[in-house]
């Protein structure tokens, strides 16, 4: 079978030749001999294109590399997709300034970024911390994005900071224009060849959800507000879910596109109640899910903790695909994880990818053992380290799970 044969077959509860084995790429340091050049240089550390609008790289990485990287997987049996963030648009009357000083109460300076739009004047401003970044991680960028992780820890005033700011959200995070549905065109026409060749499935990034919510105000701001004041809350989430749906809707409308994803990294129990849960986050879900399956595609919702409260009601929601299953970090342990599920929904995970520089190698193979024992009762499995492969893991831990893997064949 394919990637693409196996993958959606997987994600369809139908018999496939062996359990896909998937990573997710954060930096991650392979061996050496699955290495490419680049104008000469070696290209170290790999990474996906789904991060090439919330982060900033340390080495440059092309549409090309994405490529390659999938083919490197492949030939030592690995399964891999490729990823594409739909982006999103700017009103073209919205102007900004940036600007940096250093207060005198701080070591560190404040970069600062003033919106000006059709709604007032918005400001976004985060401490440039200047730490040593290790090789291969993202690094906190010159200036202040929209989206960004780095902005949350460092966040000095948040560009939602007066519910008066809302308004001017939609002008900042607004659905695709012109110039989206072109860059669009071109990235899918370039993946479409690759994929066709090569049998490769695509996934689309195109909605951010409660994400863009922490983005936005920072972590207790965004609380405080769903709180205090629900109804000013759900203007921020509807302005979100606005420009969500219209960038899932471009992407739907891509053959070559198979899977459309949500983020969801900031949408667990670490961050919100189960009710703010499913009144913030579960209506929002359901329409994506229901735009998703109206043109044939799998919807996928990306979370790793709080599945023993949440997940049911994701289920419900029409979600096809959850990303992750994880007994590392998450309060869940795999025959709970079966128990909720079944084979109602595919899971994706089952391993973290933490454990790979900390435990033994017996623990390693008695992890993938167990995850694969026990998830694959449902034919919906998909053998994943939780959530990416950073450029801290080993890959010495990762040809362990590889060999353990391949002995379940």
């Amino acid at each position: 079978m394919t990637s693409k044969d196996r993958i959606l077959s997987r994600i369809d509860g139908k018999k496939v030749d062996h359990i896909p084995l998937t990573t997710w790429c954060f930096g991650f340091k392979p061996n050496k001999n699955l290495i490419w050049h680049r104008n000469g240089n070696p290209v170290n550390y790999w990474y996906s294109l789904r991060m090439e609008h919330i982060h900033t790289l340390p080495y440059k990485w092309e549409l090309e590399d994405d490529f390659k990287r999938v083919l490197a997987w492949n030939s030592i049996g690995l399964d891999d997709l490729i990823d594409i963030s739909i982006p999103w648009s700017t009103h073209p009357d919205v102007n900004f300034e940036d600007n940096s000083y250093l207060p005198r109460d701080s070591k560190y300076p404040i970069m600062s970024r003033k919106y000006y739009t059709p709604a007032g004047v918005l400001e976004y401003s985060v401490k440039k911390t200047g730490e040593k970044i290790e090789d291969g991680w993202v690094i906190q960028p010159d200036y202040v994005p929209l989206f960004e992780d780095y902005n949350i820890p460092r966040g000095v005033h948040y560009i939602v900071s007066k519910k008066k700011d809302i308004e001017g959200i939609k002008y900042l995070y607004a659905p695709p224009d012109r110039n989206v549905f072109q860059w669009t065109d071109k990235r899918l026409n370039h993946i479409t060849d690759f994929v066709t060749k090569f049998n490769v499935p695509v996934q689309s990034w195109s909605a951010f959800g409660m994400d863009a919510v922490v983005w936005l105000m920072g972590v207790e701001n965004a609380v405080f507000l769903a709180v205090d004041d629900p109804k000013s809350f759900r203007k921020l989430t509807n302005i979100i879910f606005n420009t969500d749906y219209a960038r899932t809707e471009l992407a739907c409308k891509y053959d070559a596109i198979d899977i459309v994803v949500q983020r969801g990294w900031y949408s667990s129990t670490d961050f919100w109640s189960p009710s703010i849960f499913k009144n913030f986050v579960i209506p929002y879900v359901k329409e994506l899910a229901k735009l998703a399956h109206k043109h044939g595609k799998k919807f996928a919702y990306t979370i790793t903790t709080g599945l023993a409260i949440l997940g049911e009601e994701l289920v419900k929601a029409g979600v096809d695909i959850i990303y992750f299953i994880d007994p590392y970090q998450d309060n869940i342990t795999l025959e709970e994880a079966l128990k909720i599920f079944d084979s109602r929904v595919s899971l994706v995970g089952g391993i973290n990818s933490i454990m790979l520089n900390k435990m033994d190698s017996n623990m390693i193979k008695e992890s993938v053992k167990k995850a694969i024992e026990v998830l694959n009762k449902t034919n919906r499995f998909i053998l994943h380290p939780v959530d990416a492969l950073f450029p801290d893991t080993p890959w010495e831990g990762l040809e362990i799970v590889i060999s353990e893997w391949k002995s379940r064949f």
